[in-house]
Parts: structure tokens; C-alpha cells; sequence
């Protein structure tokens, strides 16, 4: 999958500016130092630059661990962590894509495993239905405030980030019960079982992906969401349905947050409700490090996976190396941020100079 925006509407460019003497025109210096070839080079590593850090820290991690990092339980053990956080972030970069954000996806990932593992009492179908309904509603919610209402993206979700955990905890008596998924039951098996050793959830979140990249695509939902992105005005005044895509992308997050919680939730066979926080931070991170640019506009599905295996792949360096606790994933996160939103900034000054 490689996917990028797709082309934008081409707008009348600027007149250059001509010589009072010879009235010919002034070549654009930075049009000529970078030319098509230059802005080919920026488009492709706003794109796939993470996958190339990635490669170069496996291979490098796998010379210098190679007893621990560099087996087949290690991988397993990582993409499977990576998964849950994937089809969460899966969910940020099509919201950030229009050009929002959504914060509250922490709180609903930790509210859909709850939801999930006291209607798994049931049965499957309950399990994963109760926490969609009512995730997908959350996010609906978002939508519609920050759509129809006019709202601020950043206060809306910050304000259902907290809604959402109050309504865990209102659930689970202030953390104090715990409903654990029964054993050997069908729910239990979706997050449990595997195929060649590796876990169900690995291959639910590729097939959302796979999913992901032909909505973006393929579909005019999909075009519409760039569209927005790019400007929101220019897109109403082509008639795209402005509303209602912020509408559907916010509620497709909230329901791969709560998706997300209830496969978390079957596979440690109990909701926990302390898990979550933080989790749009890195959410963010990833579908940021993977090349979608915070102002929309311009994203990939593909670089959100290798952004989400790089955070997970950092992590997993951490504990191997021992004398380093978990704090430090948030410090090598950050900084990794850093440098990505610099280098964006960067690149996208280049390809308007071609």
C-alpha cells in the first residue's frame, strides 16, 4: 500500500515576476535548484521515510541482540502488542487527515474492553456489539460537534476523553470490579488464538488496513476525506459533503477505539480499566511519524503501520537492553516526533518551490 493524497486540484498559478528591462520572466531559483526530480524525492520520503528507519533499526537491533530480539517469539510477542495500537491509529489518521484530532480514543479503547469483557457473559456477538454501539456513538458525538456544532475538535474529544472514563469507572464501581471474559469461550479464542504463532489480532488489524487503504483510495469517501483536509471552504464549494464525512470519519475512530478494546480485552480474558492513558498520544505519534501531515490534507495508510511497528520496535529495544525502564520509550518517541514534524515542514517547503 502506498498510498498518498491524491492529486490536488490544480489552481492557476501565480504570475511570475517579469524584468522592467528585458520584459521577459525571472526564473523561480528554488523551482530550478529542486526541479520534478527534487519534489519525486520529498514526496517519497514524506511517505516512506519511516519504513526505511524502521529496516535500519531492525537490522541494526538484530545484529546487536540477536539471541533475544532477532527470534521468531519476539516478533510475534511484537506485532501482536502493535496490533491493538494500530487499529486505533488506523482510526486517528483518517481524522487527522480532514485536518482534526481526536483525543478521546485512550479512554474509548479502555471503555470498549470493559463494555466488552461484562457482555461476553453472552457470547461473542454481544461482546463485540456493545462496545461498537456505544464507542461508534461516542465518536458520533465528536462528529457531530465538531461538524454540525462548530466546535473545536481538541475540546470536544478532550471533553469525551473524560466522559468516557468517567463512565468506566461508573461502570466498574470506581475500579473496583473487574469482569473477566470466560474461559475457553468464543470471545476469549478471538483474542487468544493464532495462526502459525501469530494472533488472531495481527491479522484483523492487517485486513483493516488492507480495508483502510481502498476506502482512502478507491471510493469518493475516500476523496472527500483529502478534500476536507486540504480546505474544508474549497470542498464545499465543489459540493463534497463536508459534514458528513467529519461526521463519519470521527465515528469510524470511536468504533476501531472500541474495536480495539474489546480484542485487547479478549485476549487478557478481563477489562481492565486502568489501560488506555495515553494512548491517543501515541496513536498521534504514529499516524504523525508515518508521514500524514497534522494540518490534513495528505496522509498514508501504510505509513501509519510502519510508524505504529517503529514505536513498538523502540519499545521492545528498551526492555531489551535492560538498564532502561519504559519511561524512555516517551522520551525516544518524542523525539523521533520532533524531528519528523521539522522534516515535514521541510519537505513541504521544498515541493511548493518545484
Amino acid at each position: 500500500m502506498n498510498e498518498t493524497s491524491p492529486a490536488p486540484v490544480a489552481s492557476a498559478p501565480a504570475p511570475r515576476k517579469t524584468s522592467a528591462t528585458s520584459g521577459g520572466t525571472t526564473p523561480d531559483p528554488g523551482a530550478k535548484a529542486q526541479g520534478p526530480s527534487g519534489r519525486r524525492i520529498a514526496e517519497l520520503l514524506q511517505r516512506q521515510g519511516v519504513l526505511v528507519v524502521l529496516l535500519t533499526v531492525v537490522v541494526v537491533a538484530s545484529f546487536i541482540y540477536p539471541s533475544t530480539f532477532a527470534t521468531l517469539d519476539n516478533t510475534r510477542g511484537v506485532t501482536v502488542q502493535a496490533s491493538f495500537l494500530a487499529v486505533v491509529a488506523l482510526g486517528m489518521t483518517m481524522v487527522i487527515i480532514t485536518g482534526g484530532i481526536d483525543l478521546s480514543v485512550g479512554s474509548v479503547f479502555a471503555l470498549g474492553g470493559v463494555l466488552a469483557a461484562w457482555a461476553s457473559q453472552w457470547g461473542i456477538l454481544p461482546a463485540l456489539l456493545v462496545p461498537l454501539v456505544v464507542c461508534g456513538g461516542i465518536g458520533l458525538l465528536n462528529g457531530f460537534l465538531v461538524a454540525r456544532a462548530g466546535m473545536a475538535p481538541f475540546i470536544v474529544t478532550l471533553a469525551t476523553l473524560l466522559g468516557a472514563r468517567g463512565l468506566l469507572l461508573a461502570i466498574t464501581d470506581e475500579g473496583a470490579t473487574t469482569y473477566l471474559v470466560p474461559k475457553d469461550s468464543a470471545f476469549a479464542e478471538l483474542g487468544q488464538g493464532a495462526i502459525w504463532g501469530f494472533g488472531y489480532p495481527i491479522f484483523i488489524a492487517l485486513a483493516l488496513f488492507g480495508l483502510g487503504g481502498l476506502l482512502l483510495q478507491r471510493t469518493s469517501f475516500g476523496q472527500s476525506i483529502f478534500a476536507v483536509g486540504g480546505s474544508s471552504d474549497a470542498a464545499m464549494l465543489m459540493g463534497l459533503p463536508v459534514a458528513r464525512t467529519k461526521m463519519l470519519v470521527y465515528t469510524l475512530s470511536g468504533l476501531l477505539a472500541g474495536l480495539a478494546g474489546a480484542l485487547n480485552a479478549a485476549r487478557l480474558s478481563s477489562g481492565v480499566t486502568i489501560i488506555g492513558v495515553g494512548m491517543e498520544l501515541d496513536a498521534i505519534s504514529a499516524v504523525v511519524i508515518g508521514g500524514t501531515l497534522l494540518i490534513g490534507g495528505a496522509g498514508s495508510i501504510s505509513g501509519t503501520l510502519w510508524g505504529v511497528l517503529l514505536l513498538q520496535v523502540i519499545q521492545n529495544l528498551i526492555n531489551q537492553i535492560g538498564s532502561l525502564n519504559s519511561s524512555y520509550q516517551s522520551v525516544v518517541s518524542g523525539g523521533f516526533l520532533i524531528v519528523v514534524v521539522v522534516a515535514q515542514r521541510y519537505l513541504a517547503r521544498s515541493r511548493r518551490t518545484t
